[in-house]
């Protein structure tokens, strides 16, 4: 089966001797650079970043391979939160010698920024030569004097071992609420498939060859894509926020059915009304959907059960877990026809989601009607799974989804208003009637 992978954080160069990362695995990565030196501790964190930067080694110089113990951390600047993520979905063939410049549209800003970096998919060692992060302008074009080197170790050339994702070093980037920032990454060579998210909702760009990751003009990159390449997060530094929730699913929390480019799925509406409350109350959003992911088995993507310490337990922050997941396995093929399967799945997701202290919102499966593979059989395991969410089950609390979606004519189907027009996605009023059916007083 394919494993959630591990995490590898990146160390922090400041001689402090210790890896920076608040959730998940965190391995030590050999030596700091000899010059660095250490941050007083009166020093303002901005500032210690930003002497940090400025001691970053010359591009072209290589972090060491990942090894030694493993053990958790404190970061000694802050607290990090969790503010976009997207999960990796599967791998394509690489593109030797490109850059990939992605758009990632945040929910909560912070003083500083750190990328998370993904070969979890991948057979073989990824080597990046360039990673950067800026604000992004429009297009492949960053703001003016926003772009940032992504060090790794204190380095920035760095080679990720397979099965693994990697955690940067702290990026010194004021980073507002609901901002789209630009990850770049360039591939010097073949590092064998890439780890990617296929069903991005978002335009992302290519520079077919080169090393344009440093690029504030975004003219090289005349290729583009509707996939997130080899980045699977982005964490804040004291973000004005609570922490983050994360929300785990299908292509129904992927957001297909909404509109290109404009952040319509429904954890980004939710994200849109978590803007309007004071921080103690506000939560990051990270949406940890899958276009076609099942909860029970392995199809695209690791099984929801498979991937949840890598895509929700370990991230930054995290205080609630949403699951709305299941619809694949009961109209897939083999679909699932046992609700019993998906009542002990919900518990051994729920206890492992305890066991970190997150509590765990159930979201009813909603209705798909009308599609291809609905049939009457396959509606009643629809049903008893919802009676069992609605019951509360193991369930810290509910969300309705099935009701605040289904068309009261035909409630095996969705409301016309909200159907994307293959009677199994919601257009951007259905993804909004998801997002206001949340109970914000139930996320804490």
């Amino acid at each position: 089966m394919v494993g959630a992978g591990r995490v590898v954080v990146g160390l922090l160069v400041l001689g402090l001797g210790a890896a920076v990362g608040t959730a998940g695995t965190v391995e030590t990565a050999g030596a700091a650079t000899p010059d660095a030196t250490a941050a007083t501790a009166s020093a303002p964190q901005a500032a210690a970043l930003e002497a940090d930067a400025s001691r970053a080694p010359a591009p072209g110089t290589s972090a060491p391979g990942a090894s030694g113990r493993e053990a958790r951390a404190r970061d000694p600047f802050g607290t990090w939160t969790g503010t976009w993520e997207a999960a990796p979905s599967g791998t394509v063939p690489a593109h030797p010698g490109a850059s990939f410049r992605n758009v990632v549209h945040v929910s909560v800003g912070g003083g500083a920024a750190r990328v998370r970096l993904t070969n979890r998919l991948g057979t073989a060692p990824l080597r990046l030569d360039a990673v950067t992060v800026a604000l992004r302008e429009s297009g492949a074009d960053a703001v003016p004097g926003s772009m940032r080197a992504v060090t790794f170790a204190g380095v920035t050339t760095v080679t990720i071992p397979a099965g693994e994702d990697l955690v940067s070093d702290p990026v010194p980037l004021a980073v507002p609420d609901g901002a789209d920032l630009l990850v770049t990454v360039h591939t010097p060579g073949d590092s064998g498939p890439a780890t990617y998210h296929r069903a991005a909702g978002q335009t992302n760009y290519r520079a077919p060859q080169g090393n344009r990751a440093a690029d504030e003009d975004g003219a090289a990159y005349t290729a583009t894509t509707t996939s997130w390449y080899y980045v699977t997060g982005v964490d804040v530094l004291d973000a004005q926020a609570a922490g983050s929730v994360v929300a785990l699913g299908d292509s129904l929390t992927d957001g297909n059915g909404s509109t290109l480019d404009a952040n319509h799925r429904w954890p980004d509406r939710l994200a849109d009304r978590l803007a309007a409350l004071p921080s103690y109350r506000r939560l990051g959003v990270l949406n940890a959907g899958i276009s076609g992911n099942r909860l029970l088995r392995d199809d695209v993507g690791p099984s929801g059960l498979s991937r949840l310490d890598a895509d929700a337990l370990s991230r930054s922050g995290v205080r609630v877990l949403i699951v709305l997941e299941g619809i694949n396995d009961i109209k897939g093929t083999p679909n699932a026809t046992d609700p019993g399967a998906f009542e002990d799945a919900y518990r051994t997701l729920v206890a492992r989601a305890h066991a970190h202290g997150i509590r765990v919102i159930g979201a009813t499966l909603t209705p798909y009607g009308g599609a291809g593979a609905f049939t009457a059989a396959r509606e009643a395991v629809r049903q008893k799974v919802n009676t069992f969410i609605r019951g509360g089950g193991p369930f810290d609390g509910t969300v309705d989804f099935d009701a605040a979606v289904r068309d009261p004519a035909q409630p095996q189907r969705i409301l016309p208003g909200y159907d994307s027009g293959d009677h199994l996605h919601f257009n951007d009023a259905g993804m909004r009637a998801l997002a206001e059916a949340v109970d914000l007083t139930a996320l804490g």
